[in-house]
């Protein structure tokens, strides 16, 4: 039965398996209306080489699939709060990319780089994807997370967008009690040439606060910034920019306009129900405050009309929990969660709900429901205040791979997230293939040994590749050293110890007899002589 477009319907998902290996912080990215999860906090498990799997979701039921990388593929860690964005192509280029900008790597560092990632094969039972690593130059973003990224379009030349976000404090202001605190970054708007990998940066008088967890919304050559949390001011202003670029034969032209009519929210989730229409719904007014209203947003040539509309028949769970969190599943719909009862000794760690804004037919929605987008956060904890980075979050226990899944997943296979090594080419000679490995050290059980080479921003390779006795490996795991693999280790001899040099044996010296001369060269007195021998 077809229901009026404005009219909001919450649906409750009854089964959510497979999901222990999401992890908050995560993303999901939509491909062609296959939607596939990425970024799991902690490096990626063995079932899954990449850390990306397809989330499909039929029938009330949710399930994880393994995905796989190309050979030609770079590497690509599994980042957490990464701004993503949608770079549509022509019909001479694949369908559709996926830019990932920025997050935060397992070992809880920032990444500033920029990755390009497509389809490059899918089937039915295998999905395999390509990643391109951008070099920039100029003026490279400093790497932060909880930032936005976006394409416009001007002239018939496109161009890469960056703002807001968090990085840490620099290295040099960090004390060991606060060696993790965040700052908002400067309000510079960066624009990136994809083709060449130039960065620049802009100083707008109109940006005069840094803002992470904003609304962006982009139509041709506009981005429209709404909200956003300023962490030193702890405030969520009303925030409502403008942002124009013109891109001439010449130098980029920039340009900021304060807009009134702005929301105040942050952490906010987006669905497009048109062309022109848009849909906010969620966030947060303050630390722990949820925004229970909801916005639709009309954007046309150089005009934003924002106009709250009537919210969904919220549940009463949704209205006591301290905390929400979801994503857009695309075609007016959005996927929401809540925190399950932890104190009861059986129970689900979240609880989902599917919010549509347009009914249509059962099998029209049923194919909605596998179209989704990304969000990413970090666990919230049960008492702290919620910084806006830890208010999305999708995390429930699971069970195991259904049968029909390409690999099996047995949750006893893997260590702890933390310390699980990464399955990859650690070098040009690297040769353990996933398939055929065996162990090689006493230590080993289910993986292959990995250690850490120091250089640059740090990389995982084999141990066994990199020739390590078992007691070395031993040794440098418990020992608080840097190491550097065998194809660093040149760039890196003014950092190695010195080899130990033995001391130089010297022979014992041997007691002198002292003699006794004395020369007469004048003449003396025989009294004087006598007197002197007597």
């Amino acid at each position: 039965m077809s229901q009026s477009p404005d009219i909001m319907s919450l649906q409750v998902i009854s089964t959510v398996n497979n999901s222990s290996l999401i992890q908050p912080g995560f993303s999901l990215l939509n491909f062609d209306g296959q939607v596939f999860f990425f970024g799991q906090k902690g490096w990626p498990k063995r079932s899954c080489p990449t850390g990306i799997f397809l989330l499909d979701l039929k029938k009330n039921e949710m399930k994880l699939k393994p995905a796989f990388f190309s050979k030609e593929s770079c590497y690509l860690p599994p980042l957490r709060y990464p701004a993503t964005c949608i770079l549509e192509g022509n019909e001479e280029s694949e369908k559709c990319q996926y830019i990932i900008h920025g997050g935060k790597t397992p070992n809880n560092d920032l990444s500033n780089k920029i990755y390009v990632m497509s389809i490059v094969s899918k089937s039915s039972k295998k999905c395999t994807f390509k990643c391109t690593e951008k070099e920039l130059v100029g003026d490279v973003p400093e790497a932060r997370y909880g930032h936005t990224v976006n394409i416009v379009h001007s002239r018939g030349k496109s161009m890469t967008v960056i703002f807001g976000g968090r990085s840490y404090v620099p290295f040099g202001q960090r004390t060991t009690e606060k060696w993790n605190s965040v700052v908002d970054c400067m309000p510079h708007v960066f624009l990136v040439d994809l083709g060449f990998g130039c960065c620049t940066s802009y100083v707008l008088p109109e940006l005069q606060d840094g803002l992470s967890f904003h609304v962006s919304i982009t139509r041709n050559d506009t981005i429209y910034i709404l909200g956003g949390h300023s962490l030193e001011n702890n405030i969520r202003p009303p925030n409502l920019y403008r942002l124009k670029i013109d891109l001439p034969l010449g130098s980029p032209a920039v340009s900021c306009t304060i807009l009134p009519g702005g929301i105040s929210v942050s952490s906010a989730i987006v669905t497009q129900t048109s062309n022109k229409e848009f849909v906010v719904v969620g966030g947060y007014m303050a630390d722990n405050q949820k925004r229970m209203v909801c916005n639709t947003v009309t954007v046309e040539d150089n005009k934003i009309e924002i106009e709250e509309r009537e919210a969904p028949d919220w549940t009463p769970d949704i209205k006591h929990c301290k905390i929400w969190f979801g994503s857009n599943m695309g075609n007016g719909a959005i996927l929401l969660g809540i925190p399950g009862d932890n104190r009861q000794l059986i129970s689900d760690a979240n609880y989902f709900y599917i919010l549509r804004y347009k009914a249509e037919c059962e099998e029209e929605e049923e194919q909605a429901a596998q179209t989704f987008s990304q969000t990413s956060t970090e666990d919230p904890g049960d008492s702290t205040p919620f910084e806006d980075s830890e208010e999305f979050c999708f995390s429930t226990e699971a069970n195991r791979f259904d049968d029909d899944d390409i690999d099996t997943y047995n949750e006893d296979d893997e260590d702890d997230e933390s310390e699980t090594g990464y399955w990859i080419n650690c070098s040009a000679k690297c040769d353990i293939d996933i398939n055929t490995w065996v162990p090689f050290y006493s230590t080993e059980l289910n993986k292959p040994a990995m250690i850490l080479c120091s250089n640059g921003d740090g990389h995982w390779v084999h141990a066994q590749c990199m020739d390590l006795s078992e007691d070395m490996l031993l040794h440098l795991s418990e020992a608080n050293i840097k190491y550097f693999c065998n194809e660093h280790v040149d760039f890196a001899k003014g950092l190695q110890t010195p080899k130990k040099v033995l001391p130089l044996k010297k022979q014992p010296m041997k007691p002198l007899r002292r003699k006794t001369t004395m020369r007469i060269t004048a003449p003396v007195k025989k009294s004087f002589l006598r007197r002197l021998f007597e």
